[in-house]
């Protein structure tokens, strides 16, 4: 169990840590952080707490096409956009002065999400928000993950443009290279995100005889 605890944080934090060199690579943010970003335009909240609200909105649809809520979608709902906070805050990590700089942090950035989700979700605590998502709509409709990925990454980067996120070549690259890194991690490691069950989502509740415990489902 702690290995799996150690695992889901240890990929939480480079999911975090991915975003936020996406972010600082100046080419154009991720197409969650263009949605993120033009949201912050109109809420009075940091690109951080603006992940979280997004989240819950996700998982909530995640939930009707089946796949429910485990204690890692929870985690990775809060704990990405406080790391998101923590890093950014931090000031550590600079905008690089040229071009192969800023794509050699784009690709890295991309590169830690993609393996930031094999950790996660290897976990089997349950998928992300946007995971979940995912998860969701290649059981549904039996399309591979870069497919799937790639039209999710595309529609919410067109959504966060209109609401005025900051949009470059960036973003079209990590659209169309974060679908194949996450599959490249899964397929290194041999699994497939699809195959894995997660926990799901219990909570603990005391008897009024005997005053044991025991967990229930959601």
């Amino acid at each position: 169990m702690l290995k799996r605890i150690l695992r889901l944080f240890f990929g939480l934090w480079l999911f975090g840590l991915g975003i936020v060199l996406t972010v600082k690579s100046d080419l154009g943010t991720a197409p969650w952080d263009v949605l993120h970003l033009g949201l912050t335009n109109y809420l009075p909240l940091t690109m951080g707490q603006v992940s979280q609200m997004t989240g819950i909105i996700v998982i909530s649809f995640s939930w009707v096409l089946g796949i429910k809520p485990g204690w890692g979608s929870l985690a990775n709902m809060y704990f990405i956009g406080l790391f998101i906070d923590i890093i950014m805050a931090g000031n550590w990590i600079s905008v690089p002065h040229n071009w192969v700089g800023k794509l050699m942090m784009l690709f890295a950035g991309t590169w830690l999400i993609g393996w930031a989700s094999y950790f996660y979700l290897s976990a089997a605590f349950g998928a992300g928000p946007r995971d979940s998502f995912m998860v969701g709509a290649i059981r549904k409709i039996g399309w591979p993950v870069w497919k799937v990925r790639t039209i999710l990454e595309t529609t919410v980067a067109a959504l966060g443009y209109l609401l005025g996120g900051p949009i470059g070549i960036g973003t079209l690259l990590v659209a169309f290279t974060l679908g194949p890194s996450i599959q490249w991690a899964f397929s290194i490691m041999g699994k497939r995100a699809q195959d894995i069950e997660h926990d799901p989502l219990y909570f603990w509740r005391r008897k009024s005889i005997g005053q044991h415990e025991t967990k229930q489902k959601v």
